[in-house]
């Protein structure tokens, strides 16, 4: 689970949100509200004094002149609580501005505290305030003097930096300017000067780690040596592997020394790791212990074995459960991760569901005896024992008294009651969800609309053997009181004058009849008790239209897209996934206006001139960091800027690209060579400019003496698929043997896709999926689905200039229809075009393999339905971790918005590059 999308769901409702927006002011999205500043961050700033925000950082700088800043050195950051930090930050801003000193702090409680929370970054964690010394001797002179003045303020211990003396104050040497080098996966990361005057990455990692060719300060040596002083040999317990870690620390194995038995020991950090009240990490680690406590000789939780400090950490040690938890023992079991489930499979599945959550019952009812409410109960939480029935809960941090002072929540998402629910009621909302997640794991869309709950459950009815009042009890209890309550009503839709005109012009071109534009998501309806009706039967659909009628469905989700824009907005036209806040994710292909523009272009939708002129504004002075790639950044702008008529900034765009150093890049298509190369290619031929056919063969030639590397080299692939794997230069030299001709090309392509065949592995199923380790991927972003799409374009030009071996040919054709076979399961996490359905969806629409059942696309197109949400009078679709609706390319409404276009739309859509085979392929 990647923790940073649980973040990025509290700012706003529906979609994934910058956290910065949570004190943007009058409008801010969070709660239409501005969100309180922190007195200091309030103050005016002397004459010649310069403030600025960026992201959640207010920066404090001096009179250009006063003190020339280096680009890089030793800086100091300074830790706060939340009780003091306002305090901090005054003492700081008094010390600093009489002295020319820059700083940046963090300025409102609220991003403080998500800073700090414990699912927040632990490179990050902790870092309230940075000082920027000019020198060595100055940050002497800062750490001796703010130290005194600081001694005593706690706050947490910053895992980046090297703490001075116990105080707040810790140091670091990194970037003070913003600059950019190429990082070891093939991405645009902050860099600094090494001792050579050559750029390379800012170390991010959560330890201190002093550069090879700086030297340490004498006066910061103690502090090093005291740093690296431990207790932990005079512990009974030998500490293990750890099993996770946040920023309120880890979770380890261990064993009892006197005892030999394994045991689990979790680490408290203070003042990190904040939960939605404020307790820390220490404080809810004692919390837990007092719950286990309680819970003493119930079976269902683990015994306490011990508690210790180690400085000022608390550890609690508690007995290792076997087993495994629910939700690997789900993905192991769930009986639809094949393209033909087995009805006796299936019902199998089920008997064995409904005991797993009879158990999971009991045991909630036994803690509940205790007077414990859980307050956080999901699949990763429930242990299953070896025996397959036999249930433990495993997570008690956020565990409180029933009669207690309330709920204190750092749950999932997709778990976290309305408000209006107190006590027991908590759990028994968990555990109505959890009876749907068991059959369709995508209940975290509950938490955008709880009506979702009904359209979940006739799903699973048609799927699954399961009894009609099981299902609807867990309607009944997710949407009970489900009236818009205090701080849950859905919000209206405000549509910006642009976004409004432009949905007006689509619906008045297709004859569409205005609705009315109340509310964001569909109206909560009553659950349909045990007379609901069987799917296709209901009067009031959830859904706003049937996938398969092609029209009704790209004018309902053209709906929702524009519905959704933000014209107004400097960082993202249309909301996306979390990493379009990174780096002008906002501009990209991949969660960027760009990708969006461009599935409007292939699926035939009228232009949206506002959202052009949105991002030709955007790129003439182009954001920090942004990537240069074709999924990531300015060739895949330039690429779809030059589509839609705009070739001269495309231009513009791609000589800044060819300015840089390019040619470090990595090989892939999403922010490498490969997408680079294709775009050069591309604008060769369609601007005539044919300097840049030169670089696009530049590009080609690096990226074969790579893949020519003997195995093991830093230059050798490190990922599979079409995105990042060697899959994506193979698309590459295939484009490129189309227009030249060249047949070294093919050889090229056959080597890099026998690359990426290396690392796929045949599932259970009878699938071929990317194997990642812990995980295997069938998807067309990092899975199999793009490595079958390129499949597809390389057999049918082998084979048409008759170059192919017979051994080669047999082995990628055993491939191909392997992979096709991955592309027709029943079930998949996910509906987005690069992790989900969607790309399905787009490869067998677009694959020619033989053997595909002829009802398999149809059957994709149908379930794609089960995570579509109304949204502004239209379709929408959940992005990344279904837990915030996303209108990007990559993960969201876009994507799918173009897979269906690749199947039932008029001229069929594609994504770049990868056009139709034609017909009479292979």
């Amino acid at each position: 689970m990647d923790h940073r999308y649980e973040v990025f769901c509290l700012a706003d409702r529906y979609f994934y949100e910058s956290l910065d927006r949570m004190s943007a002011g009058p409008d801010s999205v969070a709660e239409n509200r501005r969100v309180a500043l922190f007195e200091t961050a309030q103050r005016e700033v002397p004459p010649g004094w310069r403030t600025s925000r960026d992201g959640d950082r207010l920066h404090i700088d001096p009179p250009l002149g006063a003190d020339a800043q280096p680009a890089q050195g030793w800086k100091v950051h300074v830790s706060a609580g939340l009780d003091n930090a306002d305090k901090v930050a005054a003492k700081v801003w008094d010390y600093c501005v009489p002295r020319h000193i820059p700083f940046t702090f963090v300025p409102s409680p609220q991003l403080l505290h998500l800073r700090n929370s414990t699912y927040a970054r632990r490179d990050a964690g902790g870092k309230f305030i940075t000082i920027y010394p000019a020198d060595e001797d100055r940050l002497r002179v800062v750490l001796h003097e703010l130290g005194e003045l600081l001694d005593g303020e706690p706050g947490p211990y910053i895992l980046t930096d090297l703490r001075w003396r116990e105080g707040p104050l810790h140091v670091r040497y990194g970037a003070f300017a913003e600059r950019y080098c190429v990082g070891e996966h093939g991405g645009l990361v902050q860099a600094v000067e090494d001792g050579e005057g050559r750029l390379v990455p800012d170390s991010a990692a959560p330890a201190f780690d002093l550069p090879a060719w700086v030297s340490l300060p004498e006066f910061l040596a103690p502090h090093l040596a005291a740093r690296d002083a431990t207790a932990v040999a005079d512990l009974p317990y030998r500490i293990g592997s750890a099993l996770r870690f946040s920023n309120g620390g880890g979770v380890y194995t261990g064993v009892d020394k006197r005892s030999g038995e394994q045991v689990v020991i979790k680490e408290g950090r203070p003042h990190a790791g904040l939960a939605l009240d404020g307790a820390d990490a220490v404080t809810r680690l004692e919390r837990e212990r007092d719950a286990l406590g309680r819970l003493s000789g119930l079976g269902v939780a683990p015994e306490v074995r011990d508690w210790f400090t180690i400085g000022d950490h608390g550890f609690l040690v508690t007995d290792f459960i076997k087993g495994s938890t629910l939700n690997s023992r789900f993905g192991r079991r769930h009986p639809l991760l094949t393209p033909e489930p087995d009805p006796v499979a299936v019902a199998d599945y089920s008997r064995w569901a409904l005991r797993v959550h009879a158990g999971i019952e009991r045991a909630v009812a036994a803690v509940h005896s205790r007077g414990i409410v859980l307050n956080d109960l999901r699949m990763s939480d429930v242990m299953v024992g070896p025996d397959e029935e036999t249930v433990s809960l495993l997570d008690f941090e956020a565990a409180t008294p029933v009669a207690g002072p309330g709920r204190r929540s750092v749950a999932h998402p997709g778990f976290v009651p309305p408000a209006d629910r107190r006590g027991f009621d908590i759990d028994r909302y968990a555990l109505a969800c959890l009876r749907l997640a068991l059959f369709l794991p995508v209940t975290t869309l509950i938490a955008i609309d709880r009506g979702k709950a009904a359209h979940l459950a006739d799903v699973i009815a048609e799927e699954f053997p399961v009894p009609p009042s099981f299902l609807d009890e867990a309607v009944a209890e997710i949407t009970r009181d489900a009236r818009p309550a205090s701080g849950e009503r859905p919000l209206p839709v405000v549509l910006p004058p642009a976004a409004a005109a432009g949905t007006a012009r689509i619906e008045a071109e297709r004859g569409f009849v205005p609705a009315p534009r109340t509310p964001v998501i569909g109206p909560l309806r009553e659950p349909a008790a045990a007379g609901r009706l069987p799917r296709g039967a209901d009067p009031d659909p959830y859904l706003p239209v049937r996938l398969a009628d092609w029209d009704d469905t790209r004018e309902a989700m053209a709906r929702a897209v524009l519905a959704s824009a933000t014209p107004e907005r400097q960082d993202r036209l249309f909301p996306g996934d979390i990493l379009q806040f990174s780096g002008g994710g906002g501009l990209g292909i991949a969660h960027g206006a760009a990708g969006v523009l461009y599935a409007f272009a292939e699926t035939g939708l009228a232009r949206y001139p506002e959202g052009e002129r949105w991002l030709l504004d955007r790129t003439r002075t182009l954001p920090r960091g942004i990537g240069l790639g074709l999924y990531d950044g300015l060739a895949g702008i330039a690429y779809v800027l030059d589509r839609l008529g705009h070739p001269d900034r495309a231009l513009d765009l791609i000589h800044t690209l060819l300015a840089e150093t390019w040619q470090r890049l990595a090989s892939d298509l999403s922010g490498g060579l490969a997408g680079i190369g294709l775009v050069l290619d591309h604008l060769a031929r369609s601007t005539g400019e044919t300097a840049l056919r030169e670089r696009a063969l530049e590009a080609a030639g690096i990226v074969a003496g790579r893949l020519a590397a003997a195995p093991g080299k830093d230059s050798a692939p490190r990922r599979a698929g079409l995105l990042r794997g060697a899959t994506g230069p193979a698309l590459l030299f295939l484009r490129l043997f189309e227009h030249t001709g060249a047949p070294a090309l093919l050889d090229h392509a056959a080597r890099a896709l026998t690359l990426d065949l290396g690392s796929c592995v045949r599932t259970t199923s009878g699938g071929l999926e990317v194997d990642e380790g812990r995980r295997t991927m069938p998807y067309v972003g990092d899975g199999s689905a793009g490595i079958g799409m390129v499949l597809d374009d390389f057999l049918g030009l082998a084979r048409g200039v008759g170059d192919l071996e017979p051994a080669t040919a047999d082995r990628f054709e055993r491939a191909r229809r392997d992979i096709a076979r991955a592309s027709a399961l029943r079930l998949y996490a996910q509906s987005g075009l690069f992790a989900g359905r969607a790309g399905m969806i787009l490869h067998l629409a677009r694959t020619t393999t033989p053997g595909v059942p002829e009802d398999a696309l149809a059957a994709q197109i149908d379930a794609l339905g089960w995570y579509g949400m109304p949204y502004g009078d239209g379709l929408a679709f959940p992005g990344d971790r279904m837990m915030r609706l996303s209108m990007d390319l990559g993960t969201g409404t876009a994507g799918c918005l173009l897979a269906l276009g690749s199947a039932i739309g008029d001229t069929p859509a594609a994504l770049p590059f990868l056009p139709p085979p034609p017909v009479g392929g292979p």
